[in-house]
């Protein structure tokens, strides 16, 4: 099926909310490529590679997770605005993040982990077993507190001390839930002033960064995520106004790309990045890409400590083409097993406990 044109019936001009449909977009295919490219990017350091010195090929790794965030700040709203109940709000939240968390670390700390350092050879330390229960135990609140177990992974791998390096930006998704929670119970979230103050202030803070005057790392965090979070709910507030064109998407994707030689691409890009994947993702309307089975999260939690593993055996030398290509075929399986052990229970049970149909399933499903 084609994509919509610039125009409906009567010559109405398509805006981006006559466009999405809930039932029938590519939000969970533009989802999954933004994984891939992180699996892609944390390929340089983990098989020791340099990083290239091209600005474009350094904004795959930061728009895919930027991309993340700024389709979240969509989604997580028009849930919001859709149902303002903070239980089921909450509860659903909590629902599409832990389990699959929770079940990670602990696959993670006792299956991953041992398997990394029995392929190096080089032996368990002493007390692994308690230490490994204290990586799920202090990182249990969403919060990574404790990147490394007993001192593993060592320097033997290109990316020591960390079994998952991922993890770390679901704590701040999950506070941008939070923020969505807040304002809407005091009903800031009704003003349409509110959103655009907000992202001005991240804005401010991603440019005092570049700058190098903000070098406080949980502001510089807060203003990045806060600010492609922002610009998601930004596009959802101007929906009923924003026309939903292929050329317009192209204009945004030239606009980001262009931007990445600067010194923070989101400085310009923050809101043509959002439009790209909210749009783009909206426009296609091709049923073979609505996908059902929404792997993109667990594609992201699991692809670090996978790659590890892969490193511990020695695929590294493979180089980075090679690895990312076999990091992103395991990951994938190990993906669509969370996926179907895990994630869609805990989200047949959100849609049980909140009455919600399968179309609000498929609209707020998605991984941080």
């Amino acid at each position: 099926m084609a994509a919509h044109g610039a125009r409906g019936n009567g010559g109405e001009t398509m805006t981006l909310q006559r466009v999405f449909d809930p039932r029938l977009n590519a939000l969970n295919v533009v989802r999954l490529l933004l994984a891939v490219s992180v699996i892609v990017w944390h390929s340089f350091p983990l098989t020791g590679a340099s990083r290239p010195p091209w600005p474009v090929v350094q904004l795959l790794g930061e728009a895919g997770v930027d991309g993340f965030f700024a389709i979240s700040g969509f989604l997580i709203v028009a849930s919001w605005m859709r149902n303002p109940r903070w239980r089921p709000y909450l509860r659903a939240r909590v629902l599409r993040i832990l389990p699959a968390f929770y079940f990670c670390l602990v696959v993670t700390a006792f299956v991953l982990a041992p398997l990394g350092i029995l392929l190096v050879g080089q032996g368990f330390p002493d007390g692994y077993l308690g230490d490994s229960l204290l990586y799920v135990l202090k990182n249990a609140g969403l919060r990574i507190v404790e990147a490394g177990i007993g001192g593993t992974p060592e320097g033997v791998l290109p990316y020591p001390g960390v079994w998952n390096g991922s993890l770390w930006t679901l704590w701040w998704e999950f506070l941008c839930y939070l923020g969505v929670l807040i304002l809407g119970l005091t009903r800031l979230l009704r003003f349409r002033v509110t959103v655009p103050i907000l992202f001005i202030a991240c804005l401010g803070g991603v440019a005092l960064t570049a700058a190098g005057i903000l070098d406080n790392a949980e502001l510089i965090n807060g203003s990045r995520f806060g600010l492609m979070f922002a610009a998601g709910a930004l596009i959802h507030q101007v929906k009923d106004r924003l026309p939903a064109r292929w050329w317009l998407v192209g204009i945004a994707a030239a606009i980001t790309i262009t931007a990445s030689v600067l010194p923070d691409y989101r400085l310009v890009a923050a809101l043509p990045l959002a439009y790209l994947l909210i749009a783009g993702g909206a426009l296609v309307k091709i049923p073979g890409l609505r996908l059902r089975n929404d792997v993109s999260y667990g594609t992201y939690i699991y692809a670090f400590p996978l790659q590890q593993v892969l490193a511990s055996a020695g695929l590294a030398a493979l180089g980075v083409p090679v690895f990312a290509a076999v990091a992103t075929i395991l990951t994938l399986g190990v993906a669509t097993l969370s996926w179907h052990l895990i994630e869609k229970r805990a989200l047949r049970w959100k849609r049980s406990r909140a009455g919600m149909t399968p179309e609000s399933v498929t609209l707020t499903a998605g991984p941080a």
